[in-house]
């Protein structure tokens, strides 16, 4: 059984053991997330290359040691050998993760496939048994949540902030931020407006 969370890992050392395509993916995803990633194989992708050329990950290449693992709070295996990324697991100290591309039963972590509108992140796994079905789900919720959701998500974290400062009831706070949530908001090409009515008659409810 998995335990989903969503990780912070800014700036933080990550290592992905394979330089093909798959390590290409997981690469692209970990930069996205802002993580200080370091790649270990003879050879890379031409993206992969280029992104080592602009700094923007280090690369070591020579074939896995376990020394590579050393500091690294994910460690990510995606070479086409499995008893290289079966190593990798046995080499991993107690206090990292490990991901094996191949293997999803025997990783400590699985990277689902990922639905973004800016701050909505929508992630579906089906436990390694079918990627190309989570694939085709996040194909599905990008038309159940289109681009107007990310100004709506913006919106909705001002007017939290706002709602916080603001008001001082609990029942009251739940009640505006329930009314947010709703699907009308969405679409309200003046939802700022209606907010600060929505905003100024709590507040006037909250002082009687």
């Amino acid at each position: 059984m998995l335990y989903p969370i969503n990780v912070r890992i800014r700036d933080r050392n990550v290592v992905v053991i394979g330089g093909g395509k798959v390590a290409q993916r997981k690469v692209f995803g970990l930069l996205d997330a802002g993580a200080k990633v370091k790649i270990v194989s003879p050879e890379l992708t031409s993206e992969l290359l280029r992104l080592t050329e602009t700094g923007e990950i280090s690369w070591r290449p020579e074939p896995y040691a376990k020394e590579d693992l050393e500091g690294a709070l994910l460690i990510i295996a995606a070479t086409d050998d499995r008893e290289t990324n079966m190593a990798v697991k046995k080499h991993a100290a107690a206090n990292q993760l490990v991901n094996l591309a191949d293997n999803p039963e025997e990783s400590d972590f699985q990277v689902p496939s990922v639905m973004k509108r800016g701050k909505l992140t929508i992630a579906v796994s089906t436990s390694g048994a079918s990627p190309v079905l989570a694939k085709k789900i996040c194909g599905q919720l990008e038309q159940m949540f289109d681009e107007q959701y990310e100004s709506y998500l913006d919106f909705l974290a001002s007017s939290r902030k706002e709602i916080k400062a603001a008001v001082k009831d609990e029942t009251v706070k739940r009640k505006l931020l329930r009314t947010l949530a709703d699907e009308s908001f969405v679409k309200e090409p003046y939802r700022e407006e209606r907010f600060a009515r929505l905003l100024e008659e709590a507040i006037s409810e909250e002082g009687r």
